[in-house]
């Protein structure tokens, strides 16, 4: 079998291959874009593996005139910058002692070996620089029935590094069968071995929940998250139960892991996700408005109208509603309207905190009347 594409014949590939078979070692693309490529999917990030020790893959990069960066050259991965494109050139290894989530490796000139260190199987398929497959432990029947499986012992996969438990969520949610369940052997190493997920730092746990919460339909791993009791560690009193709900209501919208995550709920999410501040912030406005009584146009002028429809989702989904087409367009309308007065039009008769707060009883009378009074109508109380 062999796999095809653009980015096989790109300048910058075909150099950094030639540059190692050249020098009399193997060039093998790994992982993630030989997978793709056999699923017909957008191709990411490029990563070739070889019998090369590093410092030779560096000594080779620099005679082909190709820029060499030692971005993990501890673990043996360099990165060739080949025509403008990065390649992620890791030296086969094996793992000789893991504390959970960081390996102690030595290298390898045998592919096998390499591949057995691989979290799973389908990631585990290695090509030649000319798209020849190269599957040692027999991973692609597993890609081919979109069968998510540990290679070798799921439990002492998951002993080496605990991520990978959430992981194997992430990528069921993305490549896996969901009308065909879980791998059951899977499952129950991840059960017995879920309290090693408060080793990983709050930053990887978050990277991963924002990949799994991207995927078109993440609900039916969420829902295996919490059965297995790892949802309650990643997000602790979080609910999934209308998770499958909001996906549907979200119909071909961009998936969007925040307002997936506002879903969810939880005690801290922004705190136990470690988001950035743009993103916790935004989460604070959604999983704040779900239960308030705010309507739906004063929902789009206080927030515009992306957060203003992403609450009304939210809503339906958390109340078992249809989403109401007229309260997106009462959405879209508050979004473009704009306060009619100003603090200068109160003024002298109003300062200080007076001149606030007169502001906001005048903002609520207009949002109430529904936009309507215009400037006018405002300033003709006889208080002003």
């Amino acid at each position: 079998m062999r796999i095809t594409g653009a980015w096989l014949d790109h300048p910058g590939t075909r150099a950094v291959c030639r540059a190692l078979t050249d020098g009399g070692h193997l060039a093998l693309f790994v992982g993630g874009c030989v997978r793709d490529a056999l699923l017909n999917r957008p191709i990411g990030d490029i990563d070739i593996a070889t019998d090369a020790r590093p410092d030779r893959v560096i000594d080779l990069a620099r005679a082909a005139g190709i820029k060499a960066v030692p971005t993990g050259i501890d673990h043996g991965t360099v990165t060739l910058v080949a025509e403008g494109l990065g390649h992620e050139v890791t030296t086969f290894r094996r793992d000789v002692e893991t504390d959970g989530r960081h390996a102690v490796v030595h290298f390898s000139t045998d592919v096998a070996e390499d591949a057995a260190r691989r979290d799973f199987t389908m990631n585990a398929l290695y090509a030649t620089p000319e798209g020849e497959v190269v599957d040692p432990l027999g991973g692609l029947p597993d890609l081919r029935e979109r069968r998510l499986r540990f290679v070798g012992d799921p439990a002492a996969r998951i002993a080496e590094d605990y991520l990978r438990i959430l992981r194997f969520f992430r990528f069921h949610a993305w490549y896996g069968d969901p009308d065909e369940g879980m791998d059951a052997e899977a499952l129950a190493a991840i059960a017995e071995g879920a309290d090693g997920i408060a080793r990983l730092s709050k930053e990887r746990i978050g990277h991963e929940m924002r990949k799994l919460l991207t995927a078109p339909d993440p609900a039916p791993s969420v829902a295996v998250m919490r059965q297995t009791g790892v949802l309650a560690r990643v997000l602790p009193g979080s609910d999934d139960r209308a998770l499958a709900l909001l996906v549907h209501l979200e119909g071909d919208m961009q998936a969007d892991p925040i307002r997936r995550m506002a879903l969810l709920g939880g005690s801290e999410p922004d705190a136990d996700l470690r988001l950035s501040r743009d993103d916790a912030k935004r989460l604070v406005i959604l999983r704040t408005e779900i239960g308030e009584p705010t309507g739906p146009g004063e929902l789009g002028y206080r927030h515009g109208y992306d957060a203003a429809r992403d609450i009304l989702l939210l809503r339906a989904a958390m109340f078992e509603t249809p989403l109401d087409p007229t309260a997106l367009t009462a959405a879209q309308a508050g979004a473009i309207v704009q306060f009619p007065v100003r603090a200068a039009d109160l003024m002298p008769g109003f300062t200080g905190p007076a001149l606030g707060q007169k502001l906001a009883e005048l903002e609520d009378r207009w949002i109430a009347s529904g936009f309507t009074l215009d400037r006018k109508a405002l300033l003709a109380g006889g208080d002003l």
